[in-house]
């Protein structure tokens, strides 16, 4: 029951910075957030970010999933998993239990994959 609301979730974003926004600042919610603007600050969610083909963000990232389809400059922590698209571009430390990722990205840093993060997380 736990992981079908937690399906469910996942799919409703609570807050979004649609193209054509900007914001600054610290952005600490529950649920999704969607970037398709220009970010920059913090997140901290204990949800999923999306980061979306046209989403330019400045940040740090800590959530439980991270889906990057546009740019990132900043270290992202994720205590599930991270997903680089194709389209993603990421200038940054990555950190988390499992990492997808597609046939051209753009990435620049260094990886570190820890299953302990996941044993903890329940």
């Amino acid at each position: 029951m736990a992981k079908t609301n937690r399906i469910v979730e996942d799919n409703i974003v609570n807050s979004i910075i649609g193209v054509g926004s900007e914001f600054k600042g610290e952005f600490k919610i529950n649920g999704l957030l969607r970037i398709d603007g220009k970010f920059q600050g913090t997140i901290d969610t204990n949800g999923k970010v999306l980061i979306g083909q046209s989403g330019d963000a400045i940040t740090d990232i800590k959530a439980r999933l991270v889906v990057v389809g546009g740019k990132v400059s900043g270290n992202i922590y994720a205590t599930e998993r991270i997903i680089l698209l194709s389209t993603g571009e990421v200038k940054g430390n990555i950190i988390a239990p499992s990492l997808v990722m597609e046939e051209g990205v753009k990435f620049e840093g260094n990886c570190l994959i820890n299953k302990k993060l996941e044993e903890n997380s329940d």
